[in-house]
């Protein structure tokens, strides 16, 4: 469920060809192993549209329940029609409302569309994008604007367009008979600034659920601190219900990158937790070794490929608070601070390596098998804290 009370939905969308159904079911178990709980699927040809429910039904007998959305652009009135297992196999459509009709004087094909959601009862997500909007609505504005007594500049005109794109596609859109509770808003920019102004705009003026999202956020840190700047804002104000960090990945980059950039937002605002927190210091002239930041590393990617599993045996597990520490200045208090914390000893400082369980020194590590000792206590203090008698209890 998406919207209202409900939490905020961590999005993704694969980069395969969706007809080559090994690749594309693949990426969609990865991400969503990853913790994706909507993932979306191009569905531009033919063949795509013949591949999706093969995609389904494989997922499904993996194990996967993540819903499968097709993004559709220019020609989606057309497979959706052609190929009714495909439209029923979906669980929502994305229409993109400034490309569905392009040189039509009617929106005939959006009609068909919706009409096509209406009849296998999907959801849709009207998906306004600033590098296809609707260029005869722009045109009209443009006119509009030019003989306004307060014109607008461009950007304000262009911002204005999206808006309104988005909330006439969604009236029409029930006006041809989609429930209002069927419909999902996008309207997505590649500019933070120019983004929290439209989501503002669309948050005071409907009640609709709003998916956010840069729409090219670009690559690496640009990308990722992007993102994080734009969704913080809103998600800050109360403002969106689904969210996707629509990073471009290094070539063969892992793309569930933009799902844990995603959960990491959202859990650093304290609005949702998904994997335990692992507190590492940065490092000084203390810290010469490498050590504590390998070890972090470790921790750090054990804890996540350990949750699929831990997420169904320990309740709360998500909300554990790990340090792992280089020096003896902060790393006593903040392991103190976490559930469970390490400090190791900085460059010159005594060999040794004291263990905080909840506040309290417990152990303290020496020699080589600091990582493995440190990860057994890990695992104990997980199965006595969040274990089945804790949940009975609680």
């Amino acid at each position: 469920m998406v919207g209202s009370c409900h939490p905020v939905v961590v999005q993704s969308m694969t980069n395969t060809d969706t007809a080559d159904t090994t690749s594309t079911v693949n990426q969609v178990i990865a991400l969503s192993q990853a913790g994706s709980e909507i993932v979306r699927v191009t569905v531009n040809t033919e063949e795509a549209a013949r591949a999706v429910p093969k995609i389904v039904e494989t997922l499904r007998l993996f194990g996967v329940q993540a819903p499968i959305v097709g993004d559709f652009h220019y020609n989606g009135h057309i497979l959706l029609k052609k190929y009714p297992e495909c439209a029923r196999a979906l669980a929502k459509y994305r229409i993109n409302p400034g490309n569905v009709d392009i040189g039509k004087k009617t929106d005939d094909n959006f009609r068909t569309m919706i009409e096509c959601a209406i009849q296998y009862g999907k959801p849709v997500r009207i998906g306004v994008n600033w590098g296809s909007l609707d260029g005869a609505l722009l045109v009209r504005m443009m006119d509009e604007n030019a003989i306004s007594p307060n014109p607008l500049d461009a950007a304000g005109v262009m911002k204005e367009a999206i808006v309104r794109s988005a909330l006439e596609s969604a009236e029409i859109a029930e006006r041809y008979g989609l429930g209002h509770d069927q419909i999902i808003i996008s309207a997505k920019v590649s500019n933070v600034q120019d983004l929290v102004d439209v989501y503002r705009r669309l948050a005071a003026e409907c009640d609709y659920p709003l998916h956010l999202g840069l729409t090219e956020a670009g690559m690496g840190s640009k990308g990722i601190v992007a993102t994080t700047a734009a969704l913080a804002i809103l998600l800050q104000e109360g403002i969106g219900d689904t969210i996707r960090a629509s990073l471009t990945p290094e070539p063969n980059g892992d793309r569930t990158e933009e799902v844990i950039v995603c959960q990491q937002v959202l859990q650093s605002l304290g609005i949702r937790s998904f994997t335990p927190q692992v507190a590492a210091c940065p490092g000084c002239g203390r810290t010469t070794s490498t050590f504590f930041q390998e070890m972090a590393q470790q921790i750090e990617s054990y804890l996540r490929d350990k949750m699929p599993v831990w997420k169904g045996q320990y309740r709360g597990v998500e909300n554990m608070k790990v340090a792992v520490m280089g020096c003896v200045v902060n790393g006593p208090g903040e392991s103190k601070h976490a559930n469970i914390g390490i400090s190791l000893p900085g460059t010159f400082e005594e060999p040794v390596a004291p263990v905080y369980v909840d506040g309290k020194l417990t152990k303290t590590l020496r020699g080589d098998g600091i990582v493995a000792e440190f990860i057994a206590m890990l695992d104990e203090y997980v199965a006595h804290t969040y274990g089945a008698e804790q949940v009975l209890k609680g």
